[in-house]
């Protein structure tokens, strides 16, 4: 007890919590769906787009993390940002197919530069300071002030998409907190850059991370590891803000606007904020206490589980919208945030315990990259499906081929 008292009190601790709050005040994200559809963009093109973000992730990915691990964590976090921000730029001045494509590559370089990086610096600093034992409570810890983050962007987002011009300028306003992040990250002690072996020649280089490579595909525990973790949340990432054309579906189909005394168009605005806020505050309050949980029960056993219940519940949400349940449709993808940010802790946990530590930032990265070759070949087949079909079947068909999935990827039983 008196180890989590100082970890809580640690000054860089404060920082990583205030990094991923920061990085969460994404005043878009309730109405990004919206936004692209509003342009005339179809399902089926968003899910290239969002295919085209994850190819660029993918390709820069393990690249990202090799670049990480030898030539300084802090760097690329600060180049990350820049990317990030150059995207927002786009996304404001967007107005069609081929502006998205831009503003979505540049977050897709932002993302590449950033998973798994921070993750290893958190692990780094554990080491340093002999904390490692904990890092479940400290990445917990942390990924809830990141949700808090996302909560308060949601509730703030309703303000702001009522007083600016117009929605567009949501990205703009985001830009504030990023550059935030790039001064906090620029004050992280210089140890934590790891920078390593900076005069090695490009081949070597390139040797280097082949072998690396080479060492973590062997490594069939983490290999299932990784290819749980990428499929499950590269799955969320796909559906979550399919939250957005349901309940504009839903509040139309049932009336409810007009009992709120309101157009369909504002009440829409303010219930996808407040819905956002909810979700992250009680994924907040899940990522925080997961630890706990794993005191009861092993980090294996609720990584396996989480993912078959995961599955069940894509299918009970796809039902539940061919029906135009609309209360079970929200409170299914509650359940959804608060068990994917439940899982994230218990991924790093569970990991940790099999990647070597030389190998920290490039392993995260390889799941990362993994998750983004599975949402490019996932996300435009889904779109397609739920033009073809509907949203509904698409859900239905997520679950079953996660079940399927699962059947292969489950880690065996101590």
């Amino acid at each position: 007890m008196t180890q989590y008292t100082e970890i809580k009190k640690d000054p860089q601790i404060w920082k990583f919590c205030f990094y991923g709050f920061f990085k969460n005040l994404k005043f878009f994200e309730p109405y990004l769906l919206i936004y692209i559809l509003a342009m005339g963009i179809n399902l089926f093109q968003v899910g290239l787009l969002y295919a085209l973000r994850e190819v660029i992730t993918y390709v820069f990915e393990v690249p990202s993390g090799i670049i990480a691990d030898h030539y300084g964590k802090k760097k690329e976090l600060l180049m990350c940002f820049g990317f990030y921000i150059v995207s927002f730029i786009f996304f404001f001045v967007s107005n069609s197919f081929a502006v998205v494509a831009i503003g979505m590559l540049f977050f897709g370089l932002g993302e590449a530069f950033r998973s798994g990086t921070h993750k290893a610096m958190i692990l780094s600093y554990l080491e340093h300071k002999g904390w490692y034992e904990h890092k479940g409570f400290v990445y917990g810890r942390t990924r809830s002030y990141s949700l808090l983050g996302s909560s308060l962007s949601a509730f703030l987002s309703i303000i702001f998409v009522f007083n600016l011009p117009a929605m567009r300028w949501l990205f703009i306003v985001c830009i504030v907190p990023y550059l935030l992040d790039f001064l906090l990250i620029a004050s992280y002690p210089s140890y934590l850059d790891e920078k390593k072996d900076t005069e090695r020649s490009l081949s070597a280089f390139y040797a280097a991370s082949i072998n690396q490579l080479k060492q973590i595909k062997a490594n069939r525990p983490l290999r299932k590891i990784l290819v749980s973790s990428a499929a499950y949340d590269g799955s969320f990432k796909v559906i979550k803000d399919y939250i957005q054309p349901i309940l504009s579906t839903l509040l139309l189909a049932s009336g409810a606007h007009a009992l709120m005394n309101m157009h369909a168009e504002d009440s829409l605005k303010i219930l996808l904020g407040i819905s956002y806020g909810v979700f992250y505050i009680f994924s907040s309050l899940a990522s925080k206490n997961v630890h706990l949980i794993t005191k009861r029960y092993t980090s294996k056993k609720i990584f396996s589980l989480s993912f078959s219940l995961f599955a069940g519940l894509l299918i009970l949400l796809g039902l539940a919208v061919s029906h135009d349940m609309i209360l079970i449709s929200v409170l299914i993808f509650f359940i959804l945030y608060i068990l994917k940010d439940s899982r994230k802790p218990v991924f790093v946990d569970v990991s940790s315990d099999y990647m070597d530590k030389s190998q920290r930032a490039t392993v995260l990265s390889v799941e990362s990259q993994i998750r983004a070759l599975y949402v490019v070949l996932l996300a435009p087949g889904l779109g397609l499906l739920a033009d073809t079909f509907s949203i509904g079947i698409m859900f239905v068909c997520a679950g079953i081929f996660l079940f399927i999935l699962n059947r292969f990827i489950q880690l065996e039983p101590s």
